[in-house]
């Protein structure tokens, strides 16, 4: 008597649907994994900025930049704004800013820097 290969005899396909369930649950996990691994990075960076002293000094814009990201198929895509300070010191900030922010910026501004710790809060041009 033959076994049929197929789905009701074994082989391959048995193989298949019995590491279905460890496959799943192997990203599942992963999934998971990620996401509470950026609740918990994003918890602590808002508790550090919030603990940090609010400063205000004098900075350069250094350089912009965007980074968009999604827009796939039918989904939106959107888009993050960055700005690096230069400070007295010659040490530099990249902060993530508001559309509306990044747009009245321009590489080589100077003027005061208001922020707390990573946050920004605002720059006022000289």
């Amino acid at each position: 008597m033959m076994t049929n290969p197929g789905f009701g005899g074994g082989g391959i396909s048995h193989a298949l649907f019995s590491l279905f369930p460890i496959i799943f649950g192997t990203v599942f996990v992963l999934v998971i994994g990620t996401i509470l691994v950026k609740s918990v990075k994003g918890v602590s960076q808002w508790s550090s900025n919030n603990q940090a002293e609010r400063r205000k000094e004098w900075a350069r814009v250094v350089t912009k930049r965007t980074q968009v990201y999604g827009g796939s198929g039918d989904t939106s895509a959107s888009t993050d704004y960055y700005v690096t300070f230069e400070l007295p010191d010659r040490s530099r900030l990249e902060m993530k800013l508001r559309g509306a922010e990044y747009g009245l910026l321009a590489e080589g501004d100077t003027g005061t820097l208001d922020y707390q710790g990573t946050r920004f809060h605002a720059f006022q041009r000289e």
